[in-house]
């Protein structure tokens, strides 16, 4: 084992054992150093892959900390290889994506309130009569990141996120069949607004897994490429 992932494999250790629990501050270098058997370059190379990871965060002036170690904020580490997909990438998620959301649609139905639908039901206006393709994107990512926020788990919402994330560079909405896109796109959430409404969390798991099924089956047909950023 190379003395960097021995590094970063002794302070998961000392994390995970609760040794150094959310917010402790890590001991000092030559502690470190001595206690994991590496050098000062080496134990500095695995702090910074840790913190990447979201698992430790640099203090200026005050030292290098354990992270809240929060769900949501130790996924954001994954972000950057989820927004690298290639189309077939992005399609092979769809199945964790339509679970996750579907379940999240359910958990909404079951807790949003009158606001939550109100906000859905303004969002669905906006986008039935925009015709920017950006704006499009953009209101269709807040609708679903709504459902998702009214699930009330933040770690489920922070997941559905990181997998809708990269969905946005592969727009359907400007290919030969926007209209049609769009029609079924609107369709889609009318149902879902419908099924939170009413409270019930079969509906909207309903809803929100066929829309997704939709959304996938335009990508297989369409292959629509990358947008640049």
């Amino acid at each position: 084992m190379a003395a960097t992932e021995t590094a970063a494999a002794g302070l998961r250790a000392m994390i995970a054992s609760g040794e150094l629990g959310p917010g402790s501050r890590l001991p000092p270098e030559p502690d470190l150093c001595a206690r994991l058997g590496v050098s000062r370059g080496s134990l500095r190379e695995a702090v910074r892959s840790l913190a990447a990871l979201g698992m430790l965060e640099s203090r200026h002036g005050a030292g290098t900390f354990v992270s809240a170690l929060r769900p949501a904020q130790m996924l954001a580490g994954f972000s950057a290889t989820v927004d690298v997909l290639p189309l077939d990438g992005l399609l092979e998620l769809f199945d964790v994506r339509r679970a996750i959301e579907s379940h999240a649609a359910a958990l909404a139905a079951a807790r949003a309130d009158e606001t939550v639908v109100a906000h859905l039901r303004e969002l669905q206006e906006r986008l039935s009569r925009t015709q920017d393709q950006k704006q499009l994107q953009l209101l269709d990512h807040e609708f679903h990141a709504t459902v998702c926020a009214a699930a009330g788990n933040e770690t489920l919402a922070a997941l559905a996120g990181l997998l809708r994330a990269r969905g946005a560079h592969y727009s359907v909405y400007g290919t030969r069949e926007a209209a049609t896109v769009r029609l079924a796109s609107d369709l889609g959430h009318e149902a879902l607004i419908t099924a939170l409404a009413a409270g019930d969390p079969t509906a909207a798991a309903a809803a929100a897994s066929a829309h997704l099924s939709q959304t996938e089956a335009w990508l297989r047909r369409l292959r629509p490429s990358p947008e640049p950023r």
